[in-house]
């Protein structure tokens, strides 16, 4: 979305802030240098970590040409406001660009966020350009993008691919998507998880996909429908799949966590709709006594 002002200057960030990778200038001298990409995220949370891919394609593709791209990680979840657990989940998702720990949320704050995720496109000079909350738009902010690096003032202004084709069929410009089932916390609460010997979590639920969001280490078991039971590994904190489907589906979903893994939400991704009302009820629930 382009502002409605064409004087909101870049704040600048704490002056403590702790990165995960390489140290950047101040966002004061990368705006004077050129284009600046921020985008507030938690690297555990499901609408997050669906749009990391974009912002690591897009710092492949034009930070030769003028573009910085910092993420801050403004934590959603009790261990991803730890430095080591955000490190681990980065390494994961083979984030290369710097990633500040924003725990006291005073950059989150400064910068106006509305959820996570939030993105900010400051142009030359630390005017802002362009924003975006939440999933989404990702041809526009991209073509946002190169008419900051495009710009007849920039010197030498570069030669311009055509945007990233979408990587899931819900983020093609204008395609229907129906909402999914909302996010479940069986603990009770967000910073309350449900922890391994408790049994199984037992779900009806209708989405493009299922994925937990899981701090410590093991392993879980997973069954959808009356599928068979599956194992998810997990070597440390971060979002794991635990079904993904091509359209909006009803399914019947049981998770139970091993000792050491502890299970803070279950999110769910838009789908596109399957033709049929999105209204279906869910098959029959199987039988999971099998579960521990």
């Amino acid at each position: 979305m382009r502002p409605e002002r064409d004087d909101i200057a870049i704040p600048p960030f704490p002056a403590d802030l702790e990165w995960v990778g390489s140290v950047p200038p101040s966002v004061e001298r990368l705006s004077a240098r050129g284009p600046a990409l921020i985008h507030f995220v938690d690297v555990a949370d499901l609408n997050s970590v669906r749009t990391l891919p974009y912002l690591g394609a897009w710092n492949d593709r034009y930070a030769g040409k003028g573009l910085a791209v910092l993420a801050v990680n403004s934590p959603r979840f009790p261990f991803t406001a730890r430095r080591d657990a955000v490190g681990a989940i980065l390494e994961r998702l083979g984030i290369r660009f710097p990633v500040a720990i924003d725990e006291r949320y005073l950059a989150w704050r400064s910068y106006g966020c509305e959820g996570w995720p939030s993105l900010f496109l400051w142009g030359r000079g630390g005017v802002l350009r362009w924003f975006h909350f939440g999933e989404g738009a990702y041809v526009e902010s991209e073509r946002a993008i190169q008419g900051e690096l495009g710009e007849p003032s920039a010197p030498s202004p570069p030669e311009l691919p055509q945007p990233l084709e979408p990587l899931r069929a819900s983020d093609v410009p204008g395609a229907a998507v129906v909402v999914p089932t909302e996010e479940v916390f069986p603990g009770g609460a967000i910073d309350v998880p449900w922890r391994g010997g408790q049994g199984p979590v037992e779900i009806e639920y209708a989405a493009g996909g299922a994925f937990a969001s899981l701090d410590g280490r093991g392993e879980l078991q997973v069954r959808v429908d009356d599928g068979a039971e599956g194992v998810v590994e997990v070597p440390g904190p971060g979002l794991y799949p635990l079904a993904e489907h091509e359209r909006h589906e009803p399914h019947f979903l049981a998770v139970a966590p091993s000792a050491g893994v502890l299970l803070h939400s279950i999110s769910f991704a838009a789908g596109v709709p399957e033709g049929r009302p999105a209204s279906t009820p869910p098959p029959p629930r199987p039988d999971t006594s099998g579960l521990p």
